[in-house]
């Protein structure tokens, strides 16, 4: 196909080649009839398929084909299970097969810096190692099916206040560190077809026309070798974003920018081969549809729900379950509270709005596994298109609950709550939701919450129920997931991907976000969820890696291949994990790491590892992880890498951030010196420090401390102490003020040069 491609070029005009750089329309790409390249078309996702039937408007207000709508991301996300991502994105692949899509526009691997975004239910995790493993296996298995991805927001797309304009200004290791290490594992693994760059500037560079990013880090650093899209209607200057590294402007620019690009090839500004190899790039993709398109495709639309029913139900988080309330008795009396009931919430608002297939109802669900669907009440309690509390049903609500022997709410977020397009005010649920719980709660002892939100929301009410059942956005099966769930046909094993806290004014991003205008200063820096909470002792109303289970699970016989390694080498860690209660369950044994004593700032631990297992009662099995030098690293801004400062790392075993159960260290030895140039400013401490410089530095110490007010101190000395700490931290130029009788400027630089030299060696003879 390469020598094809070249050859379509050739024959290709200028005003083809620009052209090709833009859309058709809203959805499908430009196609040249008379050089037989096709016009494809790509739709919106990630966790469906929304092909519009008719017009062009991005943000569902006309009808979508029908199908299957799965759990969004933040729901996806919670299974902790990369084999259930995979097989998700298999199924998106032969649906987008089904209707001649070329590609997905998805999935979304942003962190979720603060709780407020309105796009959270969108994205992974607050965790850049989460994120990018879910991310890498949606995408590789959507591009199983010859159907391309487009990772997105890339980046730094955090909010949607201002989204379009708003400068995310991040220092670079922070940037290196968590927000672009959320998409850098899915790209290195799954290779998607596209990126998708997002809406905002990043440090001032619209990212749209950052070289920085499109080209120097994706294509250079990761090794990207699909083409870079535009997000709809992210493109400021068409050439500049060209030059770039973005391909395609989408959508159709009626073409504005096509004649942008031919200007500027005519005039010298663009360079003929930097709009060829653009082009080269677009028909790789395209033809590569081509070459795996399949003829009469389809799919099981019954096979693909019954998918989206266990992949909500795996997702779904148990947050609270006192006095074991849940699992429900098939022959008990319940009371199923609140109009999601009747009108679920099972998808966020904006561009990713699926049209489902089918769409299950809670009551006639949790009827289907009632001993006795008479069993089973219904009160709506409150309605959804307002947040008054309606008396009438609040009261009808109360004496349906009062008759059932378990009330079961369905409660959360409306959708006027969390979109695309705007951020949450705040954590709260509507008020009628809140007194519904109150209330009910007052004349009914065994209350169970059942949660429908893309994002954590505030909990004052928790006290007063028995359990609470996170459902989040579980898709089109979400009603038959949350019945298997509450009866027990299913042991929940889903973990929050996301810190709740207990209140807005703890999230680390509080008092910087959305930003002042168009400006936004992340300066809460690497602390980003959990690694904030945990290192700053803020208790959180649920830790990240959270979730209960209808059995327990117990850790043991933790090993590590090694007890010593250099940063050049791997370890493998073991664990054995049992279920040592009566049902059949899964559970996510999770693996952090802990710098034990660092020179620079980092968080008490970090997400490097994790798997889920499931187990029989009375099974055990062993689980192993892998780590690299990346496990224990940060980034080092001074030599523009990944860098492992020589000591010992705890490998910290938990069943959450806050639950470590398991641990064991190992040291692991740099083969990397840090540049060091010693300078008039040289503090004697830092220099004292390294190894190769300080018995050249002592020498000297020797020589020039023979007289004057600190001469001849030793340890114990009245002054020692202070001398010491003073000494530590003073510049070497100091030294020359305390002695100048016997120690020159000009004998300074004699020092600063010998010890130059000294670390230029001791660089070489390593």
């Amino acid at each position: 196909m390469t020598r094809k491609i070249q050859e379509i070029i050739k024959e290709m005009t200028l005003e083809e080649k620009a052209g090709l750089c833009s859309g058709l329309n809203f959805w499908h790409l430009k196609g040249i009839e008379r050089l037989g390249i096709p016009s494809v078309m790509v739709t919106d996702g990630p966790h469906g398929l929304r092909k519009q039937q008719e017009g062009a408007d991005h943000l569902g207000l006309y009808n979508s084909v029908p199908s299957t709508c799965f759990p969004s991301a933040v729901g996806l996300a919670s299974t902790w299970d990369r084999k259930l991502i995979y097989d998700v994105g298999v199924a998106l692949g032969e649906e987008c097969q089904a209707e001649d899509v070329a590609v997905l526009l998805g999935p979304g691997a942003n962190i979720k810096r603060s709780p407020l975004c309105g796009r959270n239910f969108e994205y992974f995790s607050e965790d850049p190692y989460l994120s990018t493993e879910m991310a890498a296996n949606h995408i590789k298995g959507v591009q199983s099916q010859g159907v391309g991805t487009s990772l997105k927001h890339f980046a730094a797309n955090n909010q949607e206040h201002r989204r379009m304009s708003v400068d995310a200004v991040i220092d670079e290791r922070t940037l290196r560190e968590i927000y672009l290490a959320s998409f850098e594992g899915a790209v290195k693994e799954g290779q998607p077809w596209t990126v998708m760059c997002s809406y905002n500037r990043v440090n001032g560079v619209y990212a749209s026309e950052s070289e920085r990013l499109l080209t120097e880090i994706l294509r250079d650093e990761w090794g990207f070798e699909g083409f870079v899209v535009s997000d709809w209607g992210a493109v400021n200057e068409r050439v500049d974003a060209l030059k770039a590294g973005l391909e395609l402007e989408m959508p159709s620019s009626n073409g504005l920018g096509d004649k942008k690009i031919v200007a500027a090839v005519k005039d010298g500004s663009l360079l003929m081969e930097t709009l060829d190899q653009a082009v080269e790039r677009l028909l790789t993709i395209i033809f590569k549809y081509v070459d795996n398109k399949k003829e009469n495709a389809s799919y099981d639309k019954d096979e693909h729900h019954l998918l989206a029913r266990k992949v909500a139900s795996d997702g779904m988080v148990l947050l609270k379950n006192e006095e074991n309330v849940l699992p429900l008795q098939k022959d008990s009396k319940i009371a199923i509270l609140g109009e999601f009931v009747e009108k679920p919430r099972f998808q966020g608002g904006g561009s990713s709005h699926i049209n489902p297939t089918k769409l299950e109802n809670a009551l006639d669900e949790m009827k289907m596994l009632a001993e006795n669907e008479s069993n089973i009440s219904y009160a709506k309690g409150y309605t959804l298109d307002s947040n008054d509390t309606d008396q009438s049903l609040l009261d009808e609500a109360i004496e349906v609950a009062k008759n059932a022997d378990t009330a079961v709410l369905f409660v959360g977020l409306p959708d006027r709550f969390e979109s695309e397009g705007y951020d949450r005010e705040h954590l709260r649920i509507p008020d009628n939701h809140r007194a519904l719980i109150e209330e009910v709660s007052k004349v009914q002892p065994n209350v169970v919450v059942v949660l429908s939100n893309g994002s954590p929301i505030e909990m004052p009410w928790l006290g007063n129920v028995k359990a609470v059942l996170e459902g989040y956005l579980g898709g089109q099966a979400t009603a038959g997931a949350i019945a298997d769930l509450l009866y027990g046909k299913v042991s929940p094993s889903g973990k929050l991907a996301e810190t709740f806290p207990q209140m807005l004014e703890h999230n680390p991003s509080h008092l910087n976000f959305p930003g002042e205008g168009d400006k936004v200063e992340y300066k809460e820096g690497i602390f980003v969820g959990y690694r904030y909470y945990d290192t700053k002792k803020v208790e959180p109303l649920f830790p990240f890696g959270f979730g209960l289970s209808y059995t327990q699970f117990e850790y043991s016989n933790i090993q590590v291949s090694k007890s010593n390694i250099t940063d050049e080498e791997s370890i493998d860690i073991t664990v054995t994990v049992k279920n040592v209660g009566s049902v059949p369950g899964k559970d996510v044994v999770q693996l952090y790491v802990r710098d034990v004593k660092s020179n620079v700032i980092r968080p008490e631990k970090e997400l490097k590892g994790f798997e889920k297992v499931e187990l029989k009662p009375g099974e055990e099995k062993q689980v192993q992880f892998s780590l690299d030098k990346r496990s224990f690293a940060y980034y080092n801004t001074e030599i523009q890498d990944w860098h492992v400062e020589t000591g010992d790392f705890e490998l910290l075993v938990g069943k959450s951030s806050k639950d470590i159960v398991l641990s064991e260290t190992v040291h692991v030895t740099s083969t990397v010196d840090l540049p060091f140039k010693v300078h008039r400013n040289s503090t004697a401490g830092d220099i004292l420090a390294h190894p190769e410089l300080a018995p050249v530095f002592q020498e000297y110490m020797a020589n020039v401390m023979t007289e004057g007010p600190f001469a001849n101190i030793k340890e114990g000395d009245d002054g020692y102490d202070m001398f010491m700490a003073m000494m530590r931290y003073m510049p070497i130029r100091g030294m020359v003020a305390f002695n100048s009788e016997k120690f020159s400027d000009e004998m300074l630089n004699e020092l600063i040069n010998k010890l130059n030299r000294a670390a230029e060696d001791a660089v070489k003879s390593k």
